[in-house]
Parts: structure tokens; sequence; C-alpha cells
């Protein structure tokens, strides 16, 4: 969210948590202009974190946009 709010010139962003299965599933929709690096500080912070809990994490942001963030993380 902060990501979002700083970088993405983004006026909507959607927030979707899921427990399916043991697994969390986190999803961050943003109708911003894209282009998000997920080697970038922020971004790479947060997998650094998600796999440090044996989570996997995505982002997909073309340019123009939208970018879509997913993590998720085994519920123990």
């Amino acid at each position: 969210m902060t990501n979002a709010a700083k970088h993405s010139g983004a006026l909507g962003v959607e927030v979707d948590i899921d427990v399916i299965d043991g697994t969390l599933r986190a999803t961050v929709r943003d109708d911003g202009h894209g282009g998000a690096d997920p080697a970038g500080g922020g971004l790479s912070g947060l997998v650094r974190r998600v796999a440090a809990a044996d989570g996997t994490f995505s982002v997909t942001s073309p340019p123009g946009g939208p970018t879509v963030v997913e993590a998720e993380l085994p519920c123990v």
C-alpha cells in the first residue's frame, strides 16, 4: 500500500486477502502507471520477508499499469 501511494500515481488500490487450503494469499492491485521494479528497494525488502516465511511473492507491472503484487504464505 505504501509503495502504491508513493510511486504509482494510482487513484485507487484494491486489497484482497484469502486463506485457501492452508495458504494465505494477499493481493494488492492499483490503477497506477505501472513499471514497478521488483528489484527496487521497497519491493525487494518484501520479497525477502515473504521468502523468510517460506512464502512466494510476485509482481506484475507492465508499463501503463496496473500493478498487481501477490504474496502467498503458509498458515501454520
